[in-house]
């Protein structure tokens, strides 16, 4: 693309370069201040190579002269070298302003120790039987795969899912039941978000969800106009018969696998009852299987969507399995709800990656993930079990609880002195929650079994920093009252 005088992208050939002339004036003087001023600024670094004045002239509509003048001058100056057959660069010792301070807060200082639960350890990702899974993808797939993406996902990837959950997590799933999407946020935003949501507010009626939960996926909901009914929790999960008494309770939200954060799956009768629910109220079960592949010390849960397709959505993702970062989840919905997610979702995909979709697909087919899954299940035992061994030693009045399954521990505090232990957290430097930041507003203590304590997540840490993390962990907790 050729430029007029007052401006240039430089295309033609070359090196790319930017730069703002005036439309009046000296075309040598405005080239050499249009240059000073992208070296003093740092856009043109120490180092970088010019185009040849040749090309800058066509590209910006000024005569070949005046460039070669422009950079002879500047050459001269200091400001750029040229030597014969290397072209011409920005002068080593052309230093550029320094930046004006910036009024942004200053980030929080990284925390030396993080035993936050949320995300899997980062630097477990299966780096090299990923890349081979895409680069087999990539080879196999088709033309079309490289077009606008299908709202409902890639069908490689609903087949393969389709059948992993069939088998592993006990999921009725058809691939034309599958929906793709970037996450479980972004699946709460199609069901309940904005004028084309699935079960829009207030239509819908209310959402019960557990007296415990992410204040993020709360926060979520609020803003889609979503009032959400906290059910109280205890030993055996949601106490889910005080839904009959609730006449505005359309849907509910359950973790029935593994209790998000105090652990334990629902109990069986409580499964059953939460299903006839539905069933005669006409409504539905969000069922959030974030880390069911997990298990240590007990029998596999299957999904609750087991026992009746049409009335419970299942939900899952790749973030606690594989990592966040690759931004990928699937709703297996009722088939009554199929088409209006897809209206909800648009034409065209907008999130989920095709490559990645392509890629998972093969991970999964291949065995790679069913490997990955088994070895981090062996490595996250052995975390949770060095976590456990460590406080039996050091801080034996401390009761760990939800460790047959997930990420994380739940560690009981004598009543009111989690936010102390937290204060002392923060001063080790230790990035550690406590249990209270995941209570839904207005619900008291008494709303589960357990009125304080630490949720601490052992699969965040690399290796190598666990064990000093865990040693931090112990030196803040108190001694019992």
């Amino acid at each position: 693309m050729t430029e007029t005088p007052a401006g240039g992208a430089l295309t033609a050939s070359g090196s790319d370069l930017h730069l703002e002339l005036p439309a009046t004036g000296g075309r040598r003087a405005a080239l050499m201040a249009a240059l000073r001023e992208a070296v003093r600024s740092g856009r043109l670094t120490p180092g970088t190579r010019l185009p040849p004045y040749r090309v800058l002239a066509a590209d910006l509509g000024i005569a070949r002269n005046t460039a070669a003048d422009a950079y002879a001058e500047l050459v001269a100056e200091g400001w750029l070298t040229a030597r014969q057959g290397s072209g011409t660069t920005v002068a080593e010792r052309a230093e550029p302003v320094a930046p004006a301070r910036s009024r942004r807060a200053v980030p929080r200082p990284r925390a030396a120790h993080d035993l936050r639960q949320g995300q899997p350890d980062a630097s477990s990702f299966p780096r090299a039987a990923w890349l081979a899974a895409g680069r087999r993808a990539l080879t196999a797939a088709p033309n079309e795969a490289f077009g606008p993406g299908d709202p409902q996902g890639r069908r490689e990837l609903r087949n393969a899912l389709a059948d992993y959950l069939a088998r592993a997590r006990g999921v009725r799933a058809d691939p034309e039941r599958i929906v793709v999407c970037s996450g479980f946020a972004h699946a709460l935003r199609l069901l309940f978000e904005g004028p084309g949501a699935v079960l829009p507010a207030p239509s819908a009626g209310s959402l019960a969800v557990e007296a415990y939960g992410l204040a993020f996926h709360r926060g979520l909901l609020a803003r889609a106009g979503v009032t959400t009914v906290p059910l109280p929790l205890d030993a055996d999960g949601a106490q889910v018969d005080g839904l009959a008494g609730r006449p505005d309770v359309r849907s509910v939200l359950l973790t029935p696998a593994h209790q998000f954060p105090t652990g334990g799956p629902l109990h069986a009768a409580r499964r059953a009852a939460v299903v006839d629910w539905a069933r005669g109220r006409g409504g539905l079960v969000l069922e959030d299987d974030y880390d069911g592949e997990f298990r240590y010390d007990r029998q596999p849960v299957g999904a609750l969507q087991g026992l009746d397709p049409e009335r419970v959505i299942y939900l899952g993702t790749a973030s606690k399995s594989l990592t966040p970062a690759l931004r990928l989840g699937w709703m297996v919905l009722p088939e009554h709800l199929v088409d209006r997610v897809l209206a909800a979702k648009g034409e065209r995909e907008a999130w989920a990656s095709a490559l990645d979709q392509l890629t998972l697909a093969e991970f999964i087919e291949s065995g790679g993930y069913d490997k990955h899954v088994r070895r981090m299940r062996r490595r996250y035992r052995d975390r949770r079990d060095h976590l456990v061994a460590a406080l039996a030693e050091r801080a034996p009045y401390v009761e760990v609880s939800g460790i047959a399954a997930g990420l994380h521990a739940v560690l009981r505090l004598e009543p009111g002195t989690e936010r102390s232990v937290l204060k002392a957290a923060a001063y080790r430097g230790l990035a550690v929650e406590g249990l209270a930041d995941y209570r839904h507003p207005g619900v008291g203590p008494a709303a589960m079994p357990v009125a304080g304590g630490l949720v601490v997540g052992y699969a965040t840490p690399p290796d190598h920093a666990y064990q000093a993390a865990v040693a931090a962990l112990c030196d803040i907790l108190p001694p019992p009252v």
